[in-house]
């Protein structure tokens, strides 16, 4: 992983964004490196535009505000139709393939996965989706930020359904596992 991670997760009021964006932070504070969380979102309570910005680094971060993601979970088109433009080669973009249309010719590197689809068939709920991402993301970060951590991290910022959450968690890394030679670099 490369010593600076901008984390970018968009989605609607409800999808857990926002909570996405804390585990991945506190998972990399108990790391050891340093954490900034950004948040915003539309007046709306549930259903709104939500962004969660995070950004990771060994060394200290002078600005929590996203300019080109090294990894994006864009969980709704509109999230994508809105920030997919800061994206580069470089960006990994996660997400659902039947709620987000990515032109084929885009040059960034898709990582679609069902997440929905999967922590329904798997845990009997599509809410776990988030955390599935969650270990998706935990397999691009490869062992900067380890397993443990991010458990920890579940553990930390969920106080409903911890163990259906860490098997989301575990689901979502291997799935990931299952994919080309992805790594953030």
């Amino acid at each position: 992983m490369s010593k600076r991670v901008e984390f970018l997760c968009s989605g609607f009021g409800g999808q857990g964004v926002v909570r996405v964006g804390q585990i991945i932070g506190d998972a990399a504070v108990q790391a050891g490196l340093h954490a900034t969380m950004l948040i915003s979102h539309g007046t709306e309570t549930r259903g709104g535009y939500v962004r969660s910005q995070v950004i990771i680094s060994e060394e200290p971060i002078a600005s929590p505000v996203v300019e080109t993601p090294t990894c994006f979970v864009a969980l709704s088109q509109a999230a994508w139709d809105r920030f997919g433009g800061l994206c580069r080669s470089s960006s990994f973009v996660l997400y659902n393939p039947d709620k987000v249309t990515i032109a084929d010719n885009l040059d960034v590197k898709k990582v679609a996965i069902q997440a929905e689809q999967e922590a329904a068939n798997r845990f009997g709920e599509p809410l776990y989706a988030n955390t599935l991402w969650i270990g998706v993301f935990s397999g691009l970060s490869g062992t900067w930020i380890t397993e443990t951590h991010f458990e920890k991290a579940i553990r930390h910022r969920i106080s409903r359904n911890i163990e259906e959450n860490i098997a989301a968690f575990h689901h979502g890394r291997a799935l990931f596992n299952k994919l080309p030679d992805f790594r953030l670099t």
